[in-house]
């Protein structure tokens, strides 16, 4: 620990002040591998502050309508608020309540990054998608298995949101993979287990 004295000025005859600092060792040292934190911190203040944000909400498939409900009630509302919601299709869970939740509060505030193309989705989720005005579709993924499509799509989803909001359940690999893809991109992150 070291001691350092303040004082405002000479001529004064204030009362001295002393404050103690830690002192590191290694803190002149930077390391090469490691992010800048302040600045890491700078941008995610600065995204909190934003009033309008692009939130992705991305998710399990499986889950039971209670949680749904939350999401779809967390979707209308941060629409409500001025906020675009991006998400992927799907005819139950996570994606299709942050659908309903969109639609419900404000059509043109959602964005839905398909794996694939619409002709290619299961023909609930096509129907989920009418009305929607801002649908991106991927025909160069129809040869793509789904899981490799649905893997590329959440980074992309990710790529276009300033925070993230997912729900998964501890084994869910790919959603894990998709959470450190937006902590290697400096997103805020929320994450909710579901187990």
């Amino acid at each position: 620990m070291a001691e350092i004295l303040m004082s405002s000025k000479e001529d004064d005859k204030e009362k001295q002040s002393s404050i103690v600092v830690p002192i590191d060792d290694d803190m002149d040292v930077v390391k090469s591998n490691s992010p800048n934190t302040m600045d890491e911190l700078a941008m995610e203040l600065a995204t909190i502050k934003q009033s309008a944000k692009r939130i992705a909400i991305i998710g399990s498939r499986n889950l039971p309508i209670t949680h749904q409900q939350m999401i779809e009630t967390l979707a209308t509302a941060l629409v409500m608020q001025g906020n675009t919601i991006i998400t992927s299709g799907g005819s139950s869970g996570t994606n299709a309540a942050a659908i309903r939740g969109a639609m419900k509060a404000n059509p043109d505030k959602l964005k839905v990054i398909l794996p694939q193309t619409i002709g290619q989705q299961p023909s609930d989720v096509q129907d989920q998608l009418i009305g929607v005005p801002n649908i991106v579709e991927h025909s160069d993924r129809a040869m793509m298995t789904l899981a490799d499509a649905s893997r590329v799509c959440n980074r992309e989803i990710i790529d276009d949101c300033n925070q993230l909001i997912c729900f998964l359940s501890h084994t869910s690999k790919t959603l894990h993979n998709a959470v450190q893809y937006a902590e290697e991109g400096h997103k805020v992150i929320t994450v909710f287990y579901l187990d």
